[in-house]
Parts: structure tokens; sequence; C-alpha cells
């Protein structure tokens, strides 16, 4: 059923009652080991709180106000560090102490110590107060080049001076020296007080934790799934659980000066995604050859005639004679209609996955200059997916992450940090019919590979909505990655400039055929009915793709960028830098890519390879990759953070990049790999030459590979990489109330992406314009263009009285005249629908939403001074800690491209050929209806059809999720957290996709929705 958005986005807009303070976060450390019991003071005016760190170095302020704090961190044998920090601030602070010699401890005099250098403002504050320390945080990895400035930015500061020299031994001859009648360190000596504070406290808290969560899922408490056939749907019985467990502490190893900081943690899932999928299935008598009752795309009766007389058959039904074997042999696996309505069949659809995955990360701090940290990750996987057909495939796979990071601090205004990462990850698929039954020998198909691992059906396609015969194919990947990265950060009076670089060596690894079962489709263009031309074993297309099994795929990807982060003046922070990206393109280590050397007018074409790649056509010299590389990769950066009125809470952010699309060779290598004279490739359109037939097809195609160059795909050797530019501009203000309002502008203008088109394609009925121009093979090139322009308003509640909200309205609008690739595989549909005019086909992009809303609502107890915090006993016990949360995204709908099912132009390939507007309104006059049907018509013989890309839009989104969790505290440090999740917790239907081919009866309808209620509950914990 069509749904309104603007009720629920009216709703939501009067129902968000404003209602932020912030949290602030910190942790106390010394080179690098976390500092426990440290005193933390913040100060505002004459209002000052205190807190003190955990034993992991930690303090946390809860519901701090806005504004300008003093904070002083403190303990007897460090020195005391002050800052001035503004709130709200995104970046925990880390204070990292200096320890103080002892004749300083025990009252000697001493040279009063560097001071702490004093940078302007960052970005995040705007300025307000000129002598300001900045908070330090990791510097950005060299993938990441330089942060994108202006939201939030927080910079990374010289560290305080350090005393190179070892720190004091508190048992030497300093030990047992008093400090206002205490001990120092922990010494003792007669005259010592209680021991309250040092290393020796008496029943001292373990330096180590630990957690562990649980999270469980079962379908007796999921909702019933939607049925579109009106009928009860069955629930699919299943459980879920998830394991979670993690230690972290130092490790004090014989020989090393330090400890070692150690985590390890694991984790393990068990997880299943059920729905229930509705389709529509050949009837009984249909199944028979009798159309007598069957109806068209129209609602009118089907009148089938025979092909070979050209004569309708006598009742509407098909001579059982002329039958074909073939066809009834693969009707053997279609399930039989167990519903009514124009969805016929529906079943559960079950799909299960199991995931171990463990990870151990070491920090060792080898001096006040040097530390290292490792850590090596490994995850397994394994699952199941199951199709409508009721084949179960089955997937399995692991992963390996190791990585080793060195920081040195070379001075006080210079650090070098230098990583080495090597990454590996195995994959296998393996289909349900894989050594089990080799179906297509079964039924007659020959012509395809008949390898034990690609045993199956032949995929079919229809145009109208009968259900497509399909499974998926066999696969093993093997994929290794080797990553060098290093960067160097001086810190220069107000600039803090960042340079570095990165290398990646990537080898792929792969077993596996594009199409090697082949497939077939049919439109009705022989009887009249898509399902009579099956039954009768004629297809209007097939295709096929194996060969060239064994792929070993290379490539090397290089970086380099510089940033400066240049606090101009105590209000004005810019940042700005140039990045520089270079992806070579992937080469095949035996030469097996294979490319078409196209005349300039796609006159004639003939294929190269990577072992031989001259050009017989243009003389051209190609790479071994066939396509050339770009190098032109310089992405330049600036983000600037302006607070116009010194004091105030007005912040202006702005900022321009530059992004390049850096993961296009991949899909572009996998295509050329599966092409002749490698492989058997094919895609051929029914024709008097070429009669095509069940039992024959794909030997046809087979033997006209012989005569002539099949090649499904050709790219262009100077194919540009694409990029985007990107801009945003925002202006942040706090209201009364705790509110903070942001309004945002962004916009977005890509260049130079791919487009596809199937060259010397005309339209249906037109007479053919070059009898002897090579057709039936998709091209690719960068000629696509896109813009996207979007407003953005924020309104934000900081955490107060344990109440925080947010809510934001995006206005959108983008179009381009680009499609994508999808995966390894290009989509049909993103085909040009007419390759002489690839202009025609700019149009609204396909993830064009025009207005969305997202709101989410939290409440907790625990901090709640109205509520349960100051409560005791019983009620404080009973209502202390509880948090609720609520999520709500709602928008407009995405748009939809209506297609007209049939072969584009002399070719096998089916999918871009569009309708035509009959001039009738697109508002559907049905409440079950996203457009009018009869708005289009097939296009008239001869021409294009007129209908833009994404002419109507499809449902609106909706989704509504909700958890409720409690801490429960068992002792001083033994808490258990419960929670509960659930997801779209109205159990609300909200329709996800529409048919789209205006020849199939359900034109115009949802057939697919999103997960109804499921709950989830979990547990952890925390020691």
């Amino acid at each position: 059923m069509k749904r309104s958005a603007r009720g629920v986005l009216l709703a939501l807009l009067l129902t968000v009652v404003t209602l932020g303070a912030a949290d602030h976060t910190g942790k106390v450390t010394l080179t690098g080991v976390s500092i426990p019991g440290a005193t933390v003071t913040a100060k505002q005016g004459d209002k000052t709180i205190s807190t003190i760190t955990d034993q992991d170095g930690v303090y946390r302020f809860t519901g701090i106000a806005d504004g300008a704090w003093t904070m002083t961190v403190s303990m007897i044998g460090f020195e005391t560090m002050t800052r001035e920090i503004t709130l709200p601030s995104t970046a925990e602070g880390v204070w990292e102490l200096t320890l103080l010699p002892i004749e300083k401890i025990v009252g000697g005099t001493l040279p009063a110590p560097k001071p702490i250098t004093a940078p302007a403002a960052t970005a995040s504050n705007g300025g307000q107060n000129r002598n300001q320390a900045r908070t330090t945080t990791p510097a950005a990895t060299p993938q990441q080049g330089f942060q994108r400035a202006g939201v939030n930015q927080v910079s990374t500061p010289p560290p305080a001076p350090v005393n190179d020299e070892p720190p004091p031994d508190p048992t030497g001859a300093a030990a047992g020296l008093l400090i206002n009648g205490s001990v120092v360190n922990g010494a003792t000596t007669p005259f010592a007080q209680p021991r309250a504070f040092g290393n020796n406290r008496p029943n001292q808290r373990s330096l180590f934790t630990y957690a562990a969560r649980t999270q469980l899922g079962n379908s007796a408490w999921d909702a019933r799934p939607y049925s579109f056939s009106g009928s009860d749907t069955q629930r699919p019985s299943y459980t879920d659980a998830q394991l979670t467990g993690s230690f972290q502490g130092p490790v004090k190893v014989p020989g090393l000066r330090n400890r070692i900081n150690v985590f390890a943690g694991y984790q393990g899932s068990s997880d299943t995604n059920a729905t229930t999928q509705s389709t529509y299935v050949p009837t009984a008598l249909e199944r028979m050859g009798d159309f007598s009752n069957s109806l068209d795309a129209s609602g009118q009766p089907i009148q089938i005639v025979d092909p070979a007389t050209g004569q309708p058959f006598a009742n509407n039904r098909i001579d059982p004679t002329k039958l074909s074997p073939e066809a009834l042999a693969l009707l053997a696996y279609y399930p039989v209609a167990n519903a009514d309505g124009r969805y016929n069949y529906q079943t559960p659809i079950v799909n299960s996955s199991r995931t171990d995955s463990g990870q151990t990360r070491l920090t060792y701090s080898i001096n006040n200059r040097n530390s290292l940290q490792g850590s090596l990750g490994y995850q397994r996987t394994k699952g199941h997916s199951n199709n409508v057909f009721g084949f179960e495939d089955e997937r399995e796979g692991y992963g390996i992450d190791a990585n080793v990071n060195w920081s040195f601090r070379l001075s006080q205004f210079l650090n070098l940090r230098s990583r080495y990462q090597y990454t590996r990850s195995k994959n296998t698929a393996t289909p349900y019919f894989a050594n089990r039954t080799n179906v297509s020998a079964e039924a007659g198909i020959l012509g395809n590979d008949q390898d034990p691992l690609n045993w199956g059906p032949p995929g079919l396609q229809f145009a109208s909505d009968v259900a497509g015969l399909n499974d998926g194919l066999y696969s093993r990947s093997l994929t290794g990655q080797h990553i060098m990265g290093s960067e160097m950060q001086s810190f220069r009076g107000r600039h803090t400039i960042t340079a570095g670089g990165e290398y990646r060596r990537i080898a792929n690894d792969v077993l596996g055929q594009q199409n090697p079962r082949g497939r077939f489709t049919f439109t009705g263009a022989r009887s009249g009915s898509d399902f009579a031309d099956f039954l009768l074993g004629l297809p209007q297309t097939a295709d096929l793709a194996y060969g060239n099994a064994d792929k070993f795929y290379r490539s090397n990807t290089y970086a380099a960028y510089v940033t400066d982060d240049w606090r101009m003046s105590p209000s004005f922070t810019m940042t700005l830098g140039v990045r520089w990206e270079y992806e070579s393109p992937i080469t095949e280590r035996s030469g097996r890519l294979v490319n078409l050397d196209v005349a300039d007018d796609f006159s004639a074409i003939a294929p190269v390879t990577g072992d031989d790649a001259t050009g017989s056509i243009s003389g051209e010299e190609f790479p071994e990759s066939l396509v050339r590389p770009d190098k032109s990769g310089f992405q330049p950066r600036l983000g600037i953070a302006w607070r116009p009125v010194p004091g105030s809470s007005i912040v202006v952010r702005a900022g321009y990049g530059v992004y390049r699309n850096t993961n296009v060779y991949q899909s572009i290598a996998t295509q050329l790999a599966q092409q002749p004279p490698f492989s058997n490739s094919f895609s051929i359109g029914n024709t008097l030459l070429t009669p095509l037939t069940l039992s024959d097809a794909f030997l046809l195609g087979q033997e006209l590979g012989t005569l002539t160059a099949l090649n499904t795909f050709a790219v262009d050797p100077d194919l540009r990489v694409g990029y985007a530019q990107n801009w945003q501009a925002s202006l942040q203000r706090d209201l009364p109330m705790s509110l903070t309002v942001n309004a945002t502008y962004l916009g977005s203008k890509g260049s130079h992406l791919m487009q596809a088109f199937v060259p010397n394609t005309y339209p249906l009925g037109a007479i053919n314009p070059c009898l002897t121009c090579p057709t039936g093979y998709r091209f690719v090139v960068s000629g696509g263009r896109s813009l996207r322009h979007a407003a953005q308003i924020q309104l934000r509640r900081r955490l107060r009285n344990g109440f925080t909200s947010s809510i934001q309205y995006t206005l959108a609008k983008s179009m381009d005249n680009a499609g994508s690739f999808s995966g390894a595989t290009i989509d049909n549909q993103a085909l040009a629908q007419n390759w002489l005019d690839l202009e025609a086909e700019y149009a609204r992009s396909n993830f064009d939403q025009r207005h969305q809303i997202v709101a989410s609502f939290e409440f907790t107890t625990g901090a709640s001074v109205l509520g349960t915090s100051l409560l005791d006993g019983w009620k404080g016990r009973l209502l202390r800690d509880w948090t609720m949360t609520t999520q709500v995204t709602t928008g407009s709908g995405t748009p939809v491209t209506p297609i007209y099912f049939s072969p584009v132009g002399r070719t096998g390939i089916i999918g871009a050929t569009r309708p035509s507007l009959t001039g009738e309104s697109l508002d559907a006059d049905a409440d079950n209806l996203y457009v009018n049907p009869l708005a289009f018509a097939a296009p008239a013989p001869g021409e294009w059809g007129n209908a833009p890309r994404n002419a109507f839009t499809g449902p609106s989104q909706f989704s509504m999720n909700a958890s409720l969790a409690r801490t429960f505290r068992l002792g001083e440090r033994f808490n258990v957290d419960w929670r509960v999740d659930a997801t779209n917790v109205l159990n609300r239907v909200t329709f996800n996709r529409v048919v789209s081919q205006i020849n199939s009866p359900q034109f115009g309808l949802a057939n697919s929705t999103n997960d109804m209620r499921r709950i989830r509950t979990s547990f952890n914990v925390r020691f």
C-alpha cells in the first residue's frame, strides 16, 4: 500500500521537544601507562567539580555545562598540569604526566620546569582562548592523509617536555622521606602514616580489566513476516547467539624495563536472517501448456500462437507433442503454487552464518621517545544461504590481519610514525548442485561448462512476473595485501604540519567463472507468452561465459600527502593540504586479460591480450593491464573554522576537497578476464540466421565464436578515474534550554564517472544502419557527470536532566548521467539506451532522496536530578541506571526506472530499453500502486522509448528502532549490563522494492518489504 511520509514528518517535527549538557572524558597516562587515582578538577567561575581516575586512568564528568573550563590534573610525585578547554568537545582529553625528580618531591630546589606550549585555539572551539592547550588525539593514519577540516576538528599538540633520564627509584636513597607525614611512593619508615597512596597500597585494585557479553535472539520473539498473498506466513524457527570476551592490563616481562599493555578479545556469533519471500510460479494448468485462464500485463486473456505456423493453438493450449523435453526437465525444479493471487507462492528464506574472531594487541613504551604497538586478528566465517527454490548454498572463509606501529619522538617538536600491515583472506562459495547433480546434462542442454563444481541449472529469466530459475556460482578467492606507511608530524609555532605516504601491494587469486551454466531469457516474442516460449524451448537470448577459471590479479597503490593545521588567530583556524593517490590498473600474472581494439567510429573491433598488447586496428601499444594508468590523482583539501564574535557560541565552518574513486579497476579486470580467446563468452539473440533453442543455443554461440569475435565487454583504454569535488558550509549556534542548532549546505560534483553502452544498436523495428558493424558487447567510458545539492538543519538538545535528543532534516537533489558497476558485473539496466546520445541519460540519481528526517531520543535515570539519581533505598535500586533510546528515520522514496523487457538492438543483451510515455498522469489511482501503468507503453517501432531514467518514485522510507538498558552494580568493580533491542518496534510494513518491468502484470506494485519487528537481548559483564 502506498504510504505518504508527510504525516509522519509533521508528527515528528511537532513531537520533538527540544529537551544536551555534555559528558567530558579523558585519560591520564605516564609514557603510555594508565595512572589511577589522579585528581582531576574542573573550575568555571565560582563552580568547582572534582573526580579521580579509575583503574584504567580514565575520568568522566557527566552533565558538565558547556563553556570554558579550567582543567587541572594533579597527583603527588607528578607535575600538576592545567589546561583551558571549551565544551562541548567531541574528543577525549589525554594527559601525559611528567614524573617529578626526588629533590622536588621532598622540597629541594630545582629550576622551574619548562612551560607547556600554549598553541592557539583549535578548529573545534573557534579560538576562544589564545593560550588554550589542545587535546591530544592519535595522528591520522596514512590512508586518511589528513583530517577533513571544519567539523569538530582536534589538533595534535607538541608533547609536554619530559626528562630523558630514567625515573627515580622510589626504593633507593630517597625512600622513607616524608611529605606531610605520608609515604613517598609507598615506601615505609617507622614514622610512616597508614598507606593511602602509591603502588604498595593494601588491597589495591587489580590493574587488569575483564568483560564478557552475550546476546540472544529467538524467532519466537519476532513478528510474523508480511504476506503478499494475504494468507498466513510461516515463521521460521531459529536461535541466535553472540558471545564476546576481553582482557586488558599491563603485564611484566622479565628483562623489559616497562610493562606491556596487553589486550585480548574474542567474539563468536551465530546469526540468522529469516524472511518470507513471495513470488509467482506457473499454475498447474500453465505447467501442462494450458493458458486458457492466463492473463497478460494489461489484464486481458493471453493468446498464444504456434511459432512454426503463426496460427493460434486450439483452445489456447499447447500441443503436448510440442512441449520441449529440456523445458519440462527444468520445470521440475519449480515448486507448486501454495497460495492464491498475484503472488501464488511464498516460502520462508533462512540464511545463517557463524563467525569466530579473535584479536590480540600489545603496546610497549621502550623509553620516553619510542613506543611500539602490534596487533594480530583472525576471523573465520561459515554460512548457508537459500533461495525460493530451496537451493542451499554454502560459503566459508577466514581472514588474518597483522600490523606493527612504531612511534618515535625525535624532539619536542617532531614526531615520526611508521607502520607495516599484512592482511590475508580466503573465501569459498559452493552452490547447492556442485559435485551433486549435473542438471544441464540431464536436461539435454549442451555447450555449457561441465566441471562438477559448476553443475546446476542454467539461469532462466522471464519478461513477466514468473520467478527466474537461478542458483549461486562456485568461487574461491585468496587475497593478500602488504601495506607500508610512514608520516612525520612537526609542531612549529601556530603550524602543525603532517607529511606522509603509503604503499600497498595487492595480490588477488581467483578460481571461478562468470556465467558457466549460461542464461536464457524469454520475452514472449515467439508465441505471445514468455512462459509459453519456455515450454516450447524457444529462448529470445542466450549468454554464456566460462573458461580461464584461475586468475592471478596483481596491482599496486601509492599515496602521499601533506597538511598544515594553521592556527591563524585566536578565532580562526585553517587546515589546508593536498593528497596524491595512484592505483595501478590491475594486471594478470600470465597476461590473460582481453580488451578490444576499437575503431574510432566503432565500425571494427579486434581482441587484444595482455601478453600481446598491440592493437591490430589502431596499431597502438596497450599496457599489460590493457588500460592506461591515470596518475592525475592530486586532491587539494581546505577547511576553516571561524568564531566571528569572541566569546560567542556562533561557529562558522567551511570545507572543500577533491576525492578520487579508488576502486574501479577490480571490476574491470574481472570482466576482461572472461573474454575470448581465453574464454567461451558470448551474448546472442534469436534471429533468422541464429534460431535459438534450449538444446543447442550454447553450441551455436560457440560455433559463431570460432568465426568472429563475440566479446561481451570492452573498456576505453584511456579510461580516467572518476573523482568528486565536495564542498560544504555550516553555521552553529547554542540556544537556551541546552539547545544547539546547526545549519549546513553540502554540494558535490562528480566528473569522469563511468558510463556503459552497447555500440551499433538501434531501436526495435528500425532498419539496421550498418550491417557489417560489430555489436553485442558493452563498452565502458569515463564521460559521466553528477551534481548534488543538499541542505540540512539539525537541532540538538545536550544531555540535561537525563534527556538528550536530536532531529535532522535534509532536503537534497541529485542528478547524473552515469551508470555504475555492481560488484564484478555491469547492471544491464544502467546501460545507456541510445549509444549515440549519452546525455539523454541525465536524470535523477538512483539514490536521490528529496526529503529525510532522522531523530533520536535518549533518557537515562542515572543522570536525572529530577528523576532517580538522588533516590536511595529500594526506590533508588529499582529506578536507577536505566537508559531508553529511540531512533526514527523517515523520508521520501528513491526513484525507479521503468523497463521494457526486450533485447537491445540485434544483440542478446536485455535491460537497457525504456518504454514511451503515453501522456497519462504518472500518479497512481490505487493505494497499492506506485505509478500509473497506463502512463507507459512499448516504444513505437523504429523509436527509442522517451521515458526518462528514474521516471517515478518508489516507496517512502520509515524505520523505528528502540532499546532499553539497565546497569546492575553488584560490587565496586563488578557490573552487569542488560539490554533489549527492537528493530521495527512498531511492526510497520515498509515496502522497499517495486516491479519496474512494464511487461509484467505486477508493474508498479511493491514486491519486497523490510524485516518486521525483531527483538534481541544481551548481557554484558564487566569486572
